[in-house]
C-alpha cells in the first residue's frame, strides 16, 4: 500500500518507518533477561531471515542487507549497522533465505542468487564459480533449468529455503528443486555434492505450497489429491513408517530375500550366500564428509578410499570397480571366495538383525568385537566402548554425521559416496570419529532390545504384494538406476496432475486447507515425524497430519513445527530444550503443543533449539510465545565459548531450565503489531508495524476475529454436529424430513466452515506481507458473492430446520448424546448464552450470522483510513454496505423462521400439517376474522394465510393454495358500498377480499405486494400498492376445465393470463413453445401433437392466431407427409406445398399450389413421382378440374380439360415423335369421339376414335396423305396449336402473390395502407433479429442494411432510383423480407413445375410466359411500395448526375427508361435460369445438332483459309499476333490466331444469365473487333454490314459456343423492348444472322 500514490499520508515512507519495524534478540525465556535490539533503518523491513550466526534483511525498494558473522568474507557485521549487498541492487529482490552458513535471494523475475559457504554445493554451480570453490563471497545467479523438456527451459522460482548443506527452490509450477549434499535433498542420486538444481522427482506432479529446511532435513507442504486419485496405502502400520514393536525372537528368524522387498529408508538389501541355508546382509560403514572449516576435524573416511585419493579416482567416485566387484574387497576378509561388504544404515549396523549376527558360527563377523577390529584397521585408531550418558554429544560440522547417514537405493552401489569426491587437498584427510561409531553400535544394541524398529516390512511377503506397496509409498525408492526409475509408478500421471490442479483452488483464489506434510532427510531425533528415528532418502507423507488442515510448516535444526488453520501447533523432533512446547522427551510423531485456553497461534518459526509462536490473545494486538531454553542455563563463559566455536550440535545439549508449555514474552506488547516471526541459530526476530490511524489494528482485528470464528466453527462441528449426525438414532428421533434437513444443515455448516477457514488463512498470509498487499485484494472484497451465497445458504438451511421443529428433537438427541458432558456444549456457547434447552442450540447455530455485522464494522474502520476519493475507499465502503445489508436481511429471515415456528406450534393439526413446508414462511394470517371473502355466507368460515410463496384460503377442512408467482393484487377503489376490498386475480379464477378496517386493508395490501414482489425476485421492500409486476415470468399448472386442463405452463404472464413467450406441456404429450397473447397461442410457435394410432407425433412450426394455426408454417404429419405453406384458422388455406411418400407409402408425390379450406382448389402442380406424370392446372375440392397440362416421363404432352379428376372433353395430345391427336377424351388417356390424328410425316387420319392411347385406338374415319404441291391446311394446323387449353400465365400463381400482399398487411393486390406495409416489413426484420441469435455476420449486416428504407413518398429521380434498386437487391436476397420470401417461393414453384418430368420442350412457351407474368405481378408490388416509380416502360425525366449509368436501364437522350424487365429480371432470372435454359436447349435440339456439326467442320480450316472462305476482305486479315507480349507473324497455317480477344469476349455469353448481360457481351465483342481492325484501316473508318457480317461470322465460328440457338432465342424472348431497335438490337440481329447462316452452311 505504501507504493500507491493515493494512499494515506501515514503510509508514505518516513524516517524511522512506521511499518516493517525489526526487533532481534537472543533466544531466552523470562522477559527481563531479553537483550532486545531494534534495527533502525530508513526503509521498512519487508522480510528477515536468520542463519546460524548471520542474517539477511529485505527492505522496501528491494534492498538486501547482511549482518552477523559473514564467514565467507571473514567479516563480523553488527546488527546495528548491516551491510548492503550492492551486487543485488537493481535485481528486484522479493525474497531472501538464510541457511546455516549460506544465503539466497530471489528476484521478481524468478531468478535465484546464492552466496556463502559452498563446501557441500549448497550455493550451487554459480556462473562466477567452479566446483572447487568452497565459498562464494558475492551473490551469484544460479540457473534452475528443466532439462526434461525440449528445448530445455529456465524455471521461474517463487520461493527459496536453505538448510546447513542444502537448498530448496519452489517453482512457479509448484514443483520442488534441490541442490547441495545429503539425503535431505530428496534426489535419486548417490553423487554428492549436487551442484546444479535438480527436480525432486518424487513430488513431481504434486502441488507444493511451501518448503522449509532444517539443519539436515526438509519439509514440504503439499496440496492433497482428490480422493479418487489418492494413492491407496496398505493398512499395515509398519508399512507407514510406524511399525509396532516386535520381539527379538521374531526379528531373529532366518529368511530368504525376495526381489520385491523394499525398505522405507531407501536402502537396498543385498545379501551373500554364506552357507546352504543362510543369507547375510552385506553392509559397510560410510560417511559423507564435506570440508567446511580450516583446521583438522574428526571425520569418518569414505569406505574404499584412502586419505589421499585424487578427485578422479575410482575409489572416490564409486565403491564398485568396473567389473561389478566391490572395490573394498581388498580391505575385507575373504570367505568361501565371496566378497563381503559391510553396509551401515542410518549410522548403525543394519537394523533388521538376522540370525547370522549372533547364532551363525560361520558368520564373517561373529560378534561386535570383530566389527570393532575392522573399524580400527580402517581408521588407525582404537575404539573406546563407553556407556552412553545421553544424547547430548556433539559432532563435527560434516554434511552427514554417522547417525544420520543415508544409503543410496540403486542396485549399482550400496554405498553413498563422500561429498568430497571432487575436492582434493587437506580436507579429505580427516580422522575417523570413533565416538560416532560407538554411538552407532550402542544404538544397534537398543534396536536389538526391542526399541523403535526401522520400519522394515515383513520379509516373508510375496513379491507382488510388496511391489504394490512399493508403488503406494511415495517415500520408498524402488529398484533400478535413477535414470531408469524416473517414470516409476510413484510419480503421478498427467491425468493425476490435472485432477489435482482442479482440486487445489478451483480457480477461486482461496488458499486450500486440504494439505499434507512431507518430510525427508535425517531422522535421528525423530524430526521427520514418521514414528522412528530413521533417515529418508525421498519425501514421505506424515500420515498423522493429513486432514489436520496444516497451512504452514517450519523446520528447526533438529525439530519441526506445523501450524493448522485451527490455530493449533504440532511439533516433533528433538525436545532437549523444551522447544516442542509439550513434554520433555523427543517425539517421533507430531503432537499438539500445549497452549493456554484462548490462545490462537497464526505464525510459527523454529530455531536451533527453540521455537517462537505468534498468537492472538485477549486483545487485538498479537502476543509472542516462546518454547526453548532460558538464559539462566547458560553462563557468560559458556555463551562466549558457544559463539566462538565454529561447530553445531548433531543432537542439541539438554537445557537445564526450560518450560514445558510455551511461555509468554510480555515485551511483545511494546513492539507494536507483530506481523511475522523468524528464528535461526540462537536468535529470534519479529517484524512489527505501528498502528497509525487504526489501519493496522483494524486488519489485525479482522484476522483475529476470523481465526476465532473458524476455531469456534471447527469445535462446533467436531463436538456437536458430527457426533449427532453419525449417531445411529438420529433418523428415528428426528423423522425422515427433519433428518434430511439436518444433514443439509450440517453440509451448509461445513461449507461455511471451510470458507471461513480459507478466509482466515488468507488473512494470516495477508498480515505476513501487509506492506506489499493492496487492501482491495482482501477476499471480503474480491469474493463478496461467494461469502453472500454461503451465508444465505446456511441461513436458509438453518431456518428450514427450525420451521419444521427439528430443534426440539435435536435437543433431546443432544441430551442423550452429551449426557453428563454438558461442559462440552458450554465451551461452544458464545458470551451471554446459557445452556438451558433447545433454544440454546438455535442461538448457538444462529451466532455465525453476527459475523456479517463484524465484517461491515471492520471494513468501515478501514475505509476511514482513506480519503473518500480514493479507489480503496470506494471498494471498502461498497463492501461495508453489502455486508451490512446482508446482515439485516438474514436477521429478518431469522425472525421470519422464528415467527413461522411459533405459528405452526400454535396451529398444529392434521389439516394444517399438509401446508407445513421447510421453505415456507408465514407473513400474516386472518384468524381474528380481519379478512373475509366478499359475499360470503353468514355462517361461513374463511381463514386466509399469507406465506412467502402462496396465499392459502382455508374453509373448514379444505385448502385452496394460490401460488404468489401467479397472483395479481389490485386494490378496489372505495365506493358508496363502503367495503375495504382487495381484488385477487389468478390464472383460473378471481375473487375479492374484504377487510374489516382500512388499516387492515392496507396491511394486507402491503404484505401481499411485498410477498409477490419478493417471490418474483425483487427486494420485497417498500412496494407500493398495485405496483407489483403485471407482466412477469412464472410457472403454473392448470386444473380447471378448458383447453389448458392439467397443462403445465412456464413463461410470460400479463394480469393473470398467459402472455408472451412460454412453454405449455399437456399430460398426454402435447407441447407448445412460442408466443401467447391474452391467454391463447398467438405469433410464432412450435407444437408437438402425439398420434396414438401411428405412435409418432405431428409437429408444427409456424404462425398462430387466437389459439389456432394461422399464417405461414410447416406441418409434419405422423404419416410422413409434410405441408409447408399457409394456414387459416387451423386449416390449410392459400399457397402451400404438400410432400408425401417419404414413409410407409406405396406412392410418393408432391403438390404445390393453392388451398382453400384444407382442400386443393385453384391452380396447382401435382408431381406424381410413382407414375412419372406431372399435372399443371386447375383443382377443385382436391380433384383435378378445369384446364390443365399433363406431361409424362416418356415425353407425352397433353393439354385439355379435366372434370372430376378425369380427362373429359376436348384435348390435344402430342407424343415425343411429333405424332399429334386432337379430339374428345372420356377418361385419363382414353379417347372417345371425334378427332384428328396427325402423323409425323404429315399424313392425317380424321374420324371417330375410341380406346386408350397407350394400348391402341379404334378408328372409323378418313386417311389423308397430302400431296407435295398441296397448300397448307390452316384450319387443321390451328387444331394442333399449343396453348389453347392452358391456364393463362397471369392466373397461375396468384396464391403466392396473395400471401406476399398479406404479409404487407393488404387484403388484396394494391388494397392497403403503404405505411402499414412498411411497418410490417420493419416488424418482420426486427423479430427475425431478436429471435434468431444464430444469424451469420453477413445475414446480420443484411438485416441492418434493410432497416434503412429509401424515401418512398417523393418523386423518383435517377439518384434515389439507384438507392431503390439497391434496396430491392438486398431485400430479394434476404428470405426474411416479404420480397425475399416471394422470390424464393417463385423460384420454388418454377423449379417444381419445369424440373424433372416438366423438362418437356413443348412447355417452353408456357415457361417464358410464366416468367413474364412474374415480372408483371412483382412490379405491381414494387410500385405499391414506391408509388413514385413510373409504369412499366415509363421514363424518369431527370438526367443522371454522373456519366455512369446503370447497365440495367436504357438511356435515351438523357432519359432513363424503367421497365419491370430491367429492374426485376436481374433479380429473378439467375435463379430461374437452369430450368428455363434447359427448355430452350431441348426446343433447339435439332437445329443445335446441325449448327454444331458445321462448327466442328469449319473450325478444321486455318485462319486465312477460313477468312477467305467466309469472304472477309484481305484488308481485315491480321498480319501479326501477340504471344506473351511478343509479336509473331501470322502464316497460312496459323490457327486460332486472329481476333483472339473478340473470340474470348463472345465466349463469355454462356456465363451470363439475363438478356441485358448477354447483350453487353455482344456489344463488347464488337468493340474488341473494332479495336483489332482499327490499326489496319484509316481513322475515319465506319462499318458496313457487308464487311461486318463475314468478320463477325468468323468470330462466332472460332468462339465455338454450345447451344447458341438457345442463347439467341432466350435473348429474343426476354429482351427489354426498349433496346430492340437500338444499337444493341442491331448487334443482336447480326449474331442471329450468323447463327442462321452457319445452320445453312451450304450457301456459304
Amino acid at each position: 500500500m505504501e507504493n500507491r500514490e493515493d494512499s494515506p499520508a501515514y503510509e508514505q515512507v518516513p524516517t524511522p518507518p512506521e511499518r516493517g519495524l525489526l526487533h532481534i534478540w537472543k533466544s531466552a525465556g523470562p522477559s527481563e533477561e531479553l537483550c532486545l535490539e531494534r534495527v533502525l533503518l530508513s526503509r521498512p523491513v519487508l522480510q528477515v531471515t536468520l542463519g546460524e550466526h548471520h542474517g539477511l534483511l529485505l527492505t522496501q525498494g528491494s534492498q538486501v542487507y547482511s549482518f552477523g558473522e559473514l564467514l565467507w568474507r571473514d567479516l563480523s557485521i553488527p546488527l546495528s549497522a548491516p551491510v548492503l549487498e550492492e551486487s543485488l541492487l537493481g535485481k528486484s529482490v522479493v525474497r531472501v533465505a538464510a541457511g546455516g552458513f549460506h544465503c539466497g535471494a530471489l528476484s521478481e523475475q524468478g531468478n535465484v542468487y546464492m552466496w556463502g559457504e559452498n563446501t557441500a554445493g549448497q550455493c550451487g554451480l554459480t556462473e562466477k564459480g567452479t566446483v572447487t570453490n568452497t565459498t562464494v563471497s558475492e551473490p551469484c545467479p544460479v540457473s534452475v533449468v528443466d532439462s526434461e523438456v525440449v528445448p530445455p527451459a529456465v524455471v521461474r522460482v517463487m520461493d527459496l529455503a536453505c538448510g546447513r548443506e542444502h537448498s530448496l527452490a519452489l517453482s512457479s509450477q509448484n514443483e520442488l528443486w534441490a541442490w547441495g549434499s545429503g539425503c535431505q535433498l530428496g534426489l535419486v542420486t548417490n553423487n554428492f555434492p549436487v551442484w546444479r538444481p535438480q527436480k525432486v522427482e518424487h513430488l513431481a506432479g504434486r502441488h507444493v505450497i511451501q518448503v522449509a529446511c532444517g539443519a539436515y532435513h526438509s519439509l514440504a507442504l503439499v496440496r492433497s489429491l482428490l480422493p479418487q486419485n489418492t494413492t491407496q496405502r496398505p493398512p499395515e502400520k509398519k508399512e507407514r513408517g510406524q511399525s509396532p514393536h516386535s520381539s527379538v525372537t521374531e526379528r531373529e528368524e532366518s529368511f530368504a530375500v525376495d526381489d520385491a522387498h523394499y525398505c522405507p529408508l531407501g536402502v537396498e538389501l543385498t545379501e551373500v550366500l554364506i552357507g546352504e541355508h543362510c543369507l547375510l546382509p552385506l553392509s559397510a560403514l560410510h560417511s559423507q564428509t564435506t570440508p567446511r572449516r580450516k583446521g583438522p576435524r574428526r571425520r569418518l573416511h569414505p569406505v574404499g578410499r584412502s586419505a589421499g585419493s585424487s578427485p578422479g579416482s575410482g575409489a572416490g567416485s564409486c565403491p564398485y570397480s568396473g567389473d561389478g566387484k566391490s572395490s573394498t574387497t581388498q580391505m575385507l576378509p575373504q570367505l568361501d571366495g565371496h566378497a563381503d561388504n559391510l553396509t551401515q544404515t542410518d549410522g548403525r549396523p543394519v537394523s533388521h538383525p538376522l540370525s547370522c549376527w549372533g547364532a551363525n558360527k560361520n558368520s564373517a563377523f561373529p560378534d561386535e568385537m570383530e566389527l570393532q577390529n575392522l573399524l580400527q584397521k580402517l581408521s588407525g585408531h582404537s575404539l573406546e566402548m563407553q556407556p552412553v550418558s545421553g544424547p547430548g554429544d556433539t559432532d563435527s560440522l560434516s554434511s552427514q554425521t554417522s547417525d544420520d547417514s543415508c544409503v543410496s537405493s540403486t542396485p549399482s552401489t550400496d554405498l553413498l559416496i563422500s561429498s568430497n569426491s571432487g575436492v582434493s587437498g587437506p580436507y579429505s584427510s580427516s580422522p575417523v570419529c570413533l565416538e560416532e561409531v560407538r554411538l552407532c553400535l550402542e544404538a544397534e544394541k537398543k534396536a536389538l532390545q526391542g526399541q523403535k524398529s526401522s520400519s522394515l516390512t515383513n520379509i516373508h511377503q510375496k513379491g507382488k504384494t510388496a511391489g504394490n506397496r512399493r508403488r503406494s509409498l511415495p517415500g520408498t525408492p524402488t529398484h533400478g538406476s535413477p535414470r531408469r526409475r524416473r517414470p516409476c509408478a510413484c510419480r503421478p500421471s498427467s491425468a493425476s496432475r490435472t485432477q489435482a490442479a482442479a482440486s487445489e483452488e478451483a480457480g477461486d483464489g482461496l488458499p486450500s486447507m486440504e494439505t499434507e506434510v512431507w518430510s525427508w532427510g535425517r531422522g535421528s531425533e525423530g524430526q521427520l515425524g514418521h514414528g522412528d528415528q530413521l533417515a529418508r532418502l525421498q519425501p514421505l507423507c506424515i500420515k498423522s497430519l493429513t486432514g489436520e488442515e496444516v497451512i504452514k510448516v517450519a523446520a528447526g535444526s533438529h525439530h519441526s513445527l506445523a501450524l493448522s488453520a485451527q490455530c493449533k501447533v504440532y511439533s516433533w523432533g528433538s525436545n532437549m530444550c523444551g522447544q516442542l512446547g509439550h513434554g520433555n522427551s523427543p517425539v517421533t510423531v507430531p503432537q499438539q503443543a500445549k497452549l493456554s485456553d484462548g490462545l490462537r497461534v497464526w505464525d510459527v518459526s523454529a530455531g536451533q533449539s527453540h521455537s517462537l509462536l505468534l498468537a492472538d490473545g485477549d486483545c487485538v494486538q498479537p502476543i509472542l510465545l516462546y518454547c526453548g531454553q532460558h538464559q539462566d542455563s547458560l553462563s557468560g563463559q559458556s555463551k562466549r565459548s558457544h559463539q566462538s566455536q565454529r561447530s553445531c550440535q548433531r543432537s542439541p545439549s539438554r537445557a537445564e531450565i526450560y518450560s514445558v508449555r510455551p511461555t509468554l514474552l510480555p515485551l511483545c506488547m511494546e513492539m507494536g503489531y507483530i506481523s511475522s516471526v523468524r528464528c535461526g541459530g540462537q536468535s529470534c526476530a519479529v517484524l512489527a508495524d505501528q498502528n497509525v490511524m487504526g489501519f493496522i489494528s483494524a486488519i489485525h482485528e479482522l484476522a483475529s476475529r476470523e481465526r476465532h470464528f473458524y476455531c469456534w466453527l471447527s469445535n462446533t462441528r467436531k463436538l456437536l454436529l458430527t457426533p449427532l449426525r453419525n449417531r445411529e438414532g438420529v433418523c428415528p428421533t428426528l423423522g425422515e424430513p427433519c433428518t434430511h434437513l439436518f444433514f443439509s444443515l450440517c453440509e451448509s455448516f461445513v461449507r461455511l466452515s471451510i470458507m471461513i477457514g480459507r478466509h482466515a488463512t488468507s488473512l494470516s498470509y495477508f498480515l505476513h506481507d501487509v506492506q506489499g498487499r493492496d487492501v482491495t485484494s482482501l477476499l471480503l472484497l474480491t469474493h463478496t458473492d461467494d461469502f453472500q451465497d454461503i451465508y444465505k445458504e446456511y441461513c436458509s438451511a438453518l431456518g428450514n430446520f427450525q420451521v419444521m421443529g427439528g430443534f426440539q428433537s435435536l435437543h433431546k438427541l443432544s441430551l442423550e448424546f452429551l449426557g453428563s458432558q454438558r461442559s462440552m456444549l458450554a465451551q461452544l456457547c458464545v458470551p451471554n448464552q446459557a445452556v438451558s434447552g433447545d433454544a440454546d442450540l438455535v442461538s448457538l447455530l444462529y451466532w455465525p450470522l453476527e459475523q456479517l455485522h463484524q465484517y461491515s464494522r471492520v471494513l468501515l474502520k478501514l475505509a476511514a483510513c482513506y480519503d473518500v476519493l480514493t479507489e480503496e475507499y470506494q471498494y471498502l465502503h461498497q463492501g461495508c454496505g453489502q455486508y451490512e445489508s446482508l446482515s439485516l436481511s438474514l436477521l429478518r429471515r431469522k425472525k421470519e423462521a422464528e415467527t413461522t415456528f411459533v405459528f405452526w406450534k400454535s396451529h398444529s393439526g392434521k389439516n394444517t400439517e399438509v401446508l407445513r413446508l421447510p421453505q415456507r414462511r408465514v407473513v400474516c394470517e386472518s384468524s381474528n376474522r380481519s379478512l373475509t371473502l366478499q359475499k360470503a355466507g353468514r355462517f361461513s368460515n374463511h381463514w386466509f394465510i399469507l406465506f412467502n410463496d402462496a396465499l392459502v384460503h382455508t374453509q373448514f377442512s379444505t385448502h385452496h393454495v394460490y401460488p404468489l408467482t401467479c397472483l395479481w393484487v389490485k386494490p378496489v377503489t372505495e365506493d358508496t358500498s363502503g367495503l375495504y376490498a382487495i381484488k385477487i386475480t389468478c390464472p383460473e379464477e378471481s375473487f375479492t377480499l374484504v377487510a374489516s378496517t382500512p388499516q387492515e386493508k392496507n396491511k394486507w395490501l402491503r404484505s401481499l405486494n411485498q410477498a409477490v414482489d419478493q417471490v418474483l425476485g425483487g427486494g420485497g421492500q417498500g412496494s407500493s400498492p398495485g405496483v407489483t409486476a403485471i407482466s412477469r415470468t412464472a410457472s403454473y399448472t392448470f386444473t380447471g376445465e378448458g383447453r389448458f386442463k392439467d397443462a403445465h405452463y412456464t413463461g410470460g404472464w400479463l394480469a393473470g393470463r398467459v402472455h408472451g413467450r412460454g412453454t405449455m406441456k399437456w399430460p398426454d404429450g402435447r407441447t407448445y413453445t412460442g408466443n401467447f397473447k391474452n391467454g391463447l397461442e398467438d405469433g410464432y410457435g412450435e407444437s408437438v401433437m402425439p398420434d396414438k394410432v401411428l405412435n409418432k407425433p405431428d409437429s408444427y412450426q409456424g404462425q398462430w392466431r387466437d389459439g389456432k394455426i394461422h399464417g405461414f408454417g410447416k406441418y409434419k404429419y405422423a404419416s410422413g407427409e409434410v405441408y409447408e405453406g399457409c394456414f387459416y384458422e387451423g386449416q390449410r388455406h392459400g399457397y402451400g406445398m404438400l410432400s408425401s411418400g417419404k414413409q410407409a407409402r406405396t406412392s410418393s408425390s408432391v403438390f404445390i399450389g393453392q388451398w382453400i379450406q384444407d382442400r386443393k382448389t385453384g391452380y396447382g402442380v401435382y408431381d406424381d413421382i410413382t407414375r412419372g406424370e406431372k399435372y399443371m392446372g386447375m383443382w377443385l375440392d382436391d380433384q383435378r378440374n378445369g384446364s390443365a397440362v399433363v406431361v409424362t416421363q416418356y415425353g407425352v404432352y397433353f393439354e385439355g380439360t379435366f372434370k372430376e379428376n378425369k380427362m373429359i372433353g376436348p384435348g390435344l395430345l402430342l407424343s415425343d415423335d411429333d405424332t399429334a391427336f386432337h379430339g374428345d377424351f372420356s377418361d385419363d388417356w382414353t379417347v372417345n369421339g371425334k378427332g384428328v390424328l396427325s402423323l409425323a410425316n404429315g399424313d392425317c387420319l380424321e374420324g371417330l376414335f375410341s380406346g386408350e392411347w397407350s394400348t391402341g385406338l379404334k378408328v372409323t374415319g378418313t386417311y389423308t396423305k397430302p400431296a407435295a404441291d398441296e397448300p397448307e391446311n390452316k384450319e387443321r394446323n390451328s387444331l394442333f396449336r399449343l396453348g389453347q387449353y392452358l391456364v393463362p400465365s397471369a392466373q397461375r400463381w396468384g396464391c403466392v402473390f396473395t400471401e406476399c400482399w398479406s404479409r404487407l398487411g393488404c387484403d388484396a393486390a394494391g388494397r392497403g395502407e403503404r405505411s402499414t406495409a412498411w411497418e410490417n416489413i420493419a416488424v418482420t426484420i426486427t423479430t427475425a433479429q431478436r429471435h434468431s441469435p444464430n444469424l451469420s455476420r453477413s445475414q446480420s449486416k443484411a438485416l441492418e442494411s434493410l432497416e434503412f428504407i429509401p424515401p418512398q413518398g417523393e418523386a423518383v429521380t435517377t439518384a434515389n432510383f439507384d438507392n431503390i434498386r439497391r434496396y430491392f437487391i438486398k431485400a430479394c436476397e434476404t428470405p426474411i423480407h416479404p420480397l425475399g420470401w416471394l422470390v424464393e417461393t417463385l423460384v420454388t414453384v418454377y423449379r417444381m413445375t419445369y424440373v424433372g418430368v416438366g423438362s418437356n420442350r413443348r412447355l417452353l412457351r408456357q415457361a417464358v410466359q410464366e416468367v413474364q407474368a412474374y415480372l408483371t405481378h412483382f412490379y405491381c408490388l414494387v410500385r405499391f411500395l414506391f408509388p413514385g416509380l413510373p409504369e412499366d416502360g415509363g421514363i424518369i425525366p431527370d438526367p443522371p448526375a454522373s456519366p455512369t449509368k446503370s447497365r440495367h436501364n436504357s438511356n435515351i437522350e438523357g432519359i432513363v427508361v424503367v421497365s419491370c424487365s430491367s429492374l426485376l429480371l436481374p433479380l429473378l432470372l439467375p435463379r430461374l435460369y437452369p430450368p428455363l435454359f434447359t427448355l430452350y436447349s431441348l426446343q433447339e435440339e435439332q437445329e443445335e445438332a446441325q449448327y454444331w456439326e458445321r462448327i466442328l467442320r469449319l473450325n478444321k480450316q486455318p485462319d486465312q483459309s477460313l477468312l477467305s472462305f467466309l469472304g472477309v476482305q484481305e484488308k481485315f486479315w491480321p498480319v501479326w499476333m501477340s504471344i506473351l507480349g511478343e509479336k509473331k507473324q501470322i502464316v497460312s497455317s496459323s490457327k486460332d490466331a486472329c481476333f483472339v480477344s473478340a473470340v474470348e469476349t463472345l465466349q463469355q455469353i454462356s456465363t451470363t444469365f439475363t438478356p441485358s448481360d448477354k447483350l453487353m457481351v455482344i456489344q463488347k465483342t464488337f468493340e474488341e473487333l473494332t479495336q483489332e481492325v482499327k490499326p489496319m484501316l484509316d481513322g475515319d473508318f465506319l462499318w458496313c454490314m457487308d464487311d461486318l457480317l463475314p468478320l463477325f461470322l468468323y468470330v462466332v465460328l472460332r468462339a465455338r459456343i454450345r447451344n447458341l440457338g438457345a442463347e439467341v432465342n432466350l435473348i429474343e424472348d426476354l429482351m427489354d423492348p426498349n433496346v430492340q431497335h437500338g444499337e444493341m438490337g442491331l448487334m443482336f440481329t447480326t449474331l442471329k444472322a450468323c447463327y442462321i447462316q452457319i445452320q445453312h452452311e451450304s450457301t456459304l
